[in-house]
């Protein structure tokens, strides 16, 4: 017996033994190594694989080779492809010539469409003015950059254009990044310069009365499709004009499908449906860009027709999809510094307006108190986002909120004041692999001294990752009985509650 525990002798391995020790794999064909005699040969390659491949080469020095690939990678500019560019080029010669002959007031009065037509009588002279031949498919593309430019957004046309693409982040004019699938890409987009970036905007901003230049350097505005813009310009962006567009889905996003896109699972779509339909109050906590909008605009599909909701955002981005909806969005302050209204004073005001819900947008500061008054009078099912990485965090931001307005109410009075408002946090989080997953849905109970005491009843738990990097994971019941079964039960959902939570 060795100090190993092997037996000498021929073959080193019993009936149903275990394998030989250093064995790492299971023996090749071409030869029974199990049989071979001592002395004899072996057989290349048979016992013991081949070190050259990269079945054995420990996990830390693939994850130490991946960490030099990143600290030595050279990061290549995008360029346009040689179609494109010569489009852009010509765009530059034919837009000059293009405007002393349109009148841009009659031109404004026009559709897309009507403009186009319009227009190609007069590209097809100002061409053969500049000796320029194109063919028919070159012509349309010069068209449509022309048009987009005198009445969209220019080179961002085509970016709002691609259902796919759910971000636009624009670095100046030189660089471009999108989400697609989770995912940033560089774009090939580019502008003609800083000036041409800042028209843009401009034209984006001044769409919903709101203004951008060197004094008020900062702007949230909204597109026609809901869609949310910021715009950040000189002297803050050193880079340039820097325009970040999140786009939603022209088509309203339910439950069932975030349940369909693998957020969550049937049972917490059941108990989240019931959450909404039961009035229940709903505070939905996240990160940037984790699908706290889309959350809410999901949730508001259970909301009772016959129900008042009036929703209160600073860029209005929401759309609920109930008939009964008034929208209303705060109004930042003139160039003399007057005349802003905030959230807590439309919350105020949406209190006179005799509400059944109060949805937020997203609190950030001592609105958050205002909202928890309206949730305890009368205004059950109320709703509102925040940004927390969890829903224990996301009490503690509520309480931090709640202090940094001029309330002189103790902290333990506040906590009782959550405590006793919120209903349920639904935690949702966008994974490293571009996935967004409800992570948690968790009960507020009550107070035990002065902790909140809390209650979780689905919980997204990490199990593994697949080769190409998408991460697999269980939605798990904890199996407890909820403490909001009792507002289920006074619409009805009781039974339907109770087996989605076990």
């Amino acid at each position: 017996m060795t100090a190993f525990g092997r037996r000498n002798g021929i073959g080193g391995m019993g009936q149903g033994a275990r394998p030989a020790f250093g064995v790492a794999k299971p023996l090749k064909s071409g030869g029974d190594a199990t049989t071979a005699l001592p002395g004899s040969a072996p057989v290349p390659g048979d016992q013991f694989p081949s070190m050259s491949g990269d079945s054995l080469i420990p996990s830390r020095d693939d994850a130490m080779s991946r960490l030099a690939d990143r600290a030595n990678a050279v990061h290549a500019e995008s360029e346009q492809n040689g179609f494109e560019a010569s489009i852009h080029k010509i765009k530059e010669q034919v837009l000059p010539r293009l405007l002393e002959r349109v009148d841009p007031e009659a031109a404004a009065t026009l559709t897309k469409d009507e403009l186009s037509e319009e227009f190609r009588p007069i590209i097809m002279e100002v061409l053969a003015e500049l000796k320029i031949t194109f063919n028919r498919r070159e012509q349309f593309a010069l068209e449509k950059v022309l048009i987009d430019e005198l009445l969209g957004f220019g080179p961002l046309e085509e970016l709002l254009n691609d259902p796919d693409i759910s971000d636009i982040m624009v670095n100046g004019p030189n660089q471009t990044y999108i989400e697609k699938k989770g995912k940033l890409q560089l774009a090939p987009t580019k502008f003609r310069d800083e000036q041409h970036l800042f028209q843009i905007a401009q034209r984006i901003v001044n769409q919903v009365g709101r203004r951008v230049d060197q004094t008020t350097p900062l702007a949230d505005a909204r597109l026609k499709d809901g869609s949310r813009v910021n715009v950040i310009v000189p002297p803050l962006s050193l880079r340039g004009t820097a325009i970040s567009i999140r786009k939603f889905s022209e088509k309203p996003i339910t439950i069932d499908m975030l349940q369909g896109f693998g957020s969550m699972s049937e049972k917490m779509a059941t108990a989240l449906k019931i959450a909404g339909a039961c009035r229940m109050n709903v505070v939905i906590s996240g990160g940037t860009g984790s699908g706290k909008t889309t959350m809410l605009n999901a949730l508001s599909k259970m909301i009772d027709p016959g129900e008042r909701v009036l929703t209160i955002e600073d860029a209005a981005e929401l759309r609920l999809q109930q008939p009964h909806w008034l929208p209303l969005e705060t109004r930042p302050p003139n160039l003399e510094g007057q005349g802003a209204i905030t959230i807590g004073d439309l919350v105020k005001n949406a209190l006179r307006m005799r509400p059944d819900r109060i949805i937020l947008g997203e609190i950030r500061g001592a609105e958050c108190f205002d909202l928890l008054a309206a949730m305890n009078t009368g205004h059950d099912g109320s709703m509102c986002t925040l940004h927390a990485n969890s829903p224990r965090e996301c009490l503690g931001r509520m309480e931090n909120m709640i202090l940094m307005g001029d309330i002189k109410i103790p902290k333990e009075a506040i906590s009782r004041q959550i405590a006793e408002s919120v209903d349920l946090i639904v935690q949702v989080k966008r994974l490293r692999d571009g996935s967004r997953r409800t992570t948690n849905i968790t009960e507020v109970i009550g107070m035990e001294g002065d902790v909140i005491v809390t209650q979780e009843l689905f919980k997204f738990e990490y199990l593994d990752e697949t080769d190409d990097g998408k991460i697999i994971g269980e939605f798990r019941p904890s199996g407890l009985r909820p403490y909001t079964l009792e507002k289920a039960r006074q619409f009805g959902f009781d039974q339907a509650y109770l087996e989605a939570c076990l």
